[in-house]
């Protein structure tokens, strides 16, 4: 079975990580972990997953997703999630292969096939589905190529370009194609999200965020909650939060500084918001870097 080479494929690549592999096959990362997880936030960049062993559930806004091995997970915007990780252990980790995804190389292959496609109203920035043997296939080429430096540097980029064209094809791809199609909702909202990001510090102006996507402001959270499951309010807060903690970890002097450093004016509301956001004040972090 094409998942159960993967996997054994995963396994052994996990071994090579820090030696041959990470120099020449660099488009994959396997994650693994050996204990279940708390939920836990973190920003996802767009990427291909494969779940090969072990379950996660992975949340954004008021929507989730449960994925199991045989599972695909595809992210096809920058999204803040909440996920957590189940039936891992010792003797059976939770895996998963990932592929970061190169906008640059997709933007290509669409210029090329995107006459055949319209935008698909129902699909979403995050999208799991069973995986499909035409990514899969690919995906066990290149990582056959780990024993082969010489082969990985002349056949690994395209066998990169083919599994990008594949996730674009396929069913799971259709935000991807929303996004890359000219003027989409998809690709304004991408540039709104590119300003959230860039300055998510400062105070949300809506107005703004909507003139950047050519929208009407109702008309702009609409298809903002569409494509990314939330609004542009808890996206630029979860991003807020997600950076403090990254602060807090690595020993800022107070927990107000951090809300301060990440944009909150109220020490008081930044803890409020950091507890239901993690589960914990944010003096729980500050203390686990101390």
């Amino acid at each position: 079975m094409p998942l159960e080479k993967l996997h054994h494929l995963a396994k052994r690549y996990e071994h090579y990580k820090g030696i041959a592999s990470e120099s020449h096959l660099h488009a994959a990362h396997v994650f693994q972990r050996d204990t279940d997880s708390e939920y836990e936030a973190m920003l996802y960049n767009p990427f291909i997953c494969i779940i090969l062993q072990g379950r996660k559930e992975v949340y954004i806004g008021q929507n989730s997703v449960s994925l199991v091995p045989n599972d695909a997970l595809l992210v096809s915007h920058d999204l803040p999630v909440t996920a957590k990780i189940f039936e891992a252990s010792q003797a059976a980790p939770y895996r998963s292969l990932v592929f970061a995804l190169d906008m640059g190389l997709l933007r290509s292959l669409y210029d090329q096939v995107g006459e055949m496609f319209q935008n698909e109203a129902s699909a979403s920035a995050l999208s799991a589905t069973p995986t499909d043997p035409s990514f899969i296939a690919p995906m066990v080429r290149y990582l056959e190529l780990m024993d082969a430096p010489l082969d990985a540097q002349i056949l690994g980029p395209m066998i990169v370009k083919e599994i990008h064209f594949r996730l674009l094809m396929s069913p799971i791809g259709g935000m991807l194609r929303n996004l890359l199609s000219v003027d989409s909702h998809a690709s304004r909202i991408a540039r709104s999200i590119n300003k959230i990001r860039s300055s998510f510090r400062e105070p949300l102006r809506l107005a703004e965020l909507a003139e950047i996507a050519g929208m009407s402001p109702s008309s702009f959270h609409e298809h903002f909650k569409s494509v990314t499951g939330t609004t542009p309010l808890q996206y630029q807060k979860d991003l807020r939060l997600i950076e403090a903690r990254e602060i807090l970890l690595k020993g800022t002097p107070s927990v107000s500084a951090a809300g301060f450093e990440v944009g909150y004016e109220s020490p008081t509301h930044f803890s409020r918001d950091y507890s239901r956001k993690f589960g914990c004040s944010p003096k729980h972090h500050l203390a686990l870097a101390k």
